[in-house]
This record gives structure tokens, sequence and C-alpha cells, in this order.
């Protein structure tokens, strides 16, 4: 999405290059309670993004309230979209962060069109909307009651304990929408999180987050990504991460290896040189060939976690190919464009649209 759509005229000297001439930001802030850190406001012109047509999925939406992430996770795949407007995919994507302070205001006019199939919409596939910039903005109060006003489904996926402040309205308005909820905790060893997740709650928290979601009375699923090779992978570290998801009340797990795309992999590699430089000729290695992990090695974590999910009770979850976010319960609900209803994946994961009885019961929304 460009950001060039309003016609302020704003020039801000202090900000970076990118910014300096863009004609909708409104100001660039800085303020002692986050220190280092540049909030830079825009007036968005659209607040729904499309997910190309990447698979069979086609109802990929998302929204991003924010473009930068104060978490600065080493491994963070969004990384290179700051680059758009002149950052850097480094300390720029950690420190320098846009805040879309109108995205309510225009959500409420695009679901508003005849046009609005009242799709799933998820939040947190980018950059995350409960990081600490929403404790100074509140945007996602008024996107999620937009949301629902509308009767559009949504999933939320965060590392942020913020979405504790949320859990009453998200209550309720899972009475009326599907609403999925997902907290991301992959590393449950201290050390490690703060050195590679400096900006994130701890895993205790954000386990203590989960159980506040299940005592809201709301699902909530735990993404264990990514899992990092020879770091967190051991079958001690896997065990006691699952023990811990199931006595938080966790409802079901989803995992992946590491991702290393374009952009990202000299950040994490320069971070892994300084912390484990032993690990940097097997990294190289295994990640010779492109941005995943090999196939085998793949196969091989699925075989050592699946035992584990089960022992522990837990479901292995389902991710949205469009968003990459949690799968929402919605998918089986939607209509095509004449009004039947459709169903996009099948129980055993396959994926293809095929048309429901007309007997079905009726849509919620």
């Amino acid at each position: 999405m460009r950001w060039d759509g309003q016609q302020l005229g704003t020039e801000e000297p202090s900000a970076l290059p990118g910014l300096a001439k863009l004609n909708n930001l409104v100001r660039s802030v800085q303020t002692p309670d986050f220190a280092g850190v540049t909030f830079h406001e825009v007036l968005a012109k659209s607040a729904l993004n499309r997910i190309p047509r990447q698979s069979q999925m086609p109802f990929g939406w998302t929204i991003n309230p924010y473009r930068g992430c104060s978490h600065a996770c080493v491994y963070c795949f969004a990384r290179p979209t700051h680059t758009y407007l002149d950052f850097n995919a480094g300390d720029d994507f950690d420190n320098q962060v846009v805040v879309k302070v109108n995205v309510a205001d225009v959500l409420k006019k695009e679901v508003s069109k005849p046009s609005w199939g009242t799709y799933p919409v998820a939040l947190g596939t980018n950059t995350d909307p409960y990081q600490r910039a929403e404790g100074r903005y509140s945007l996602m109060p008024g996107i999620i009651e937009t949301l629902a006003h509308s009767g559009t489904p949504l999933s939320i996926l965060t590392k942020g304990t913020l979405l504790r402040r949320d859990l009453p309205l998200l209550a309720e308005v899972a009475q009326t929408v599907p609403v999925d909820l997902a907290m991301s905790i992959a590393i449950y060893d201290d050390e490690l999180q703060k050195s590679i997740e400096p900006g994130t709650p701890s895993a205790k928290a954000r386990l203590a987050t989960v159980t506040a979601v299940r005592e809201a009375g709301l699902d909530c699923s735990v993404f264990l990504m990514p899992i990092l090779p020879y770091l967190t992978d051991t079958k001690a570290h896997l065990d006691e991460a699952l023990r811990r998801v199931a006595d938080a009340g966790g409802t079901s797990v989803l995992f992946s290896s590491l991702y290393l795309k374009p952009g990202v992999k000299p950040w994490f590699m320069h971070w892994l040189e300084r912390q484990h430089p032993e690990l940097v000729p097997k990294y190289r290695a295994l990640y010779a060939k492109g941005s995943y992990a090999p196939k085998e090695y793949r196969q091989w974590l699925a075989s050592r976690l699946s035992p584990l999910i089960r022992a522990h009770g837990l479901e292995r979850g389902k991710e949205d190919p469009s968003t990459g976010g949690i799968r929402s319960k919605a998918l089986g609900m939607l209509r095509n464009d004449v009004g039947e209803r459709v169903a996009f994946a099948s129980d055993d994961g396959s994926t293809g649209a095929r048309i429901l009885p007309s007997t079905a019961e009726p849509m919620l929304f």
C-alpha cells in the first residue's frame, strides 16, 4: 500500500530521506516513554490489504496498523518491507515505526461498501498490532469494533501482552462474528529470548496472556515459530515448551522452522556471528540453497514434534495459507459471487472450492 493518497504537503526535515517529502505524513514523534523509537504518523488511504492469489485460498485480507516493529525480532520475515521508504531492514525496522493514525476511520468506509464480502481479515501477519506503540495509539479497539459491526470475521496473531486490554471487547464481538486468537511464543529460554527478541514480553508473560484469553471464554492457539536449528530444536526444549503451552491452556500449536528470506538472512547471520559464532558454518550449510531449511530437516522436525504435541494433549493447528496467520473458523462459511456457500479447505487439509448443500445452516453474519 502506498501512503501518498492524501495531499497534506507536509515537509518533515528531521525525517529519513524517504519520509521527508511524503505528502501524507502528519508528524514524526519521539517520546521519553519510547526511548530510541521514532513514530511517523501518517494518514493511510486504505486499511484493507488484499493478499495476492498465491494459493487456492482466494480470500486473504489483512490489516497492518503499523509498519516496522519495536519487538525487534532478529529473524522477522517482514524486515524487507521497511525498505520501501528508504528505511533499512535492520535498526530502522526496530526503531522507525510508521503509524496509520486514521486506519479505523478508513476501514469503516471500506467495509461499508456493498462490494465488501465480509471475508475473514487477519491482523498480525506482517507486523505486530499489539507492539508497544499500540499502548500509545490504541488503534485496535476501533479496528475490532468496525470489523465486528460489519459482520467481518477476524483473526489476531501477536506477541504482545497488551492483547489482554481488549479481551472484554473481543469476547463481546465473538458473540456475533468468528474471532480467532493466537499468541506467538517461539523461545522458552529466557536468555536466548532476550537476545533474539529484545523488545518482546517474556515467554512467561505471553503464556499468562494465553491463560487470560482462555479465561475470557476464547480459544487461543500458540505459534511455535520459528524453531531455530541447533538452538531451540532439542527434544528437551520442545517438550518443555509444549508442557508450558498445555499448562497455560493453549488449544492448539502451529510450528515451522526458521525462514531466512533475502533481506532477513544478513541481519540474522550478523546476530549469529556475535552470539553463537560456533553455529555459523552449520547455518551457512543448512541455508545454502535458499530461504527455507532443507526438506529433510523439516521432515525430521515434524517427526520430533508431532509425538510431543500428541503427548501433551494439544491439537496441531492449521495455518491460513493466504495470510500466514491462524486459519479462521469462518473459512467454511463464505459465499461465492453468486451467493452460494463455499468451503475452501477440508478437514484433511486439502484445498479447493466446493459448493455446500443448500440445506446447510446460514451464515451468522
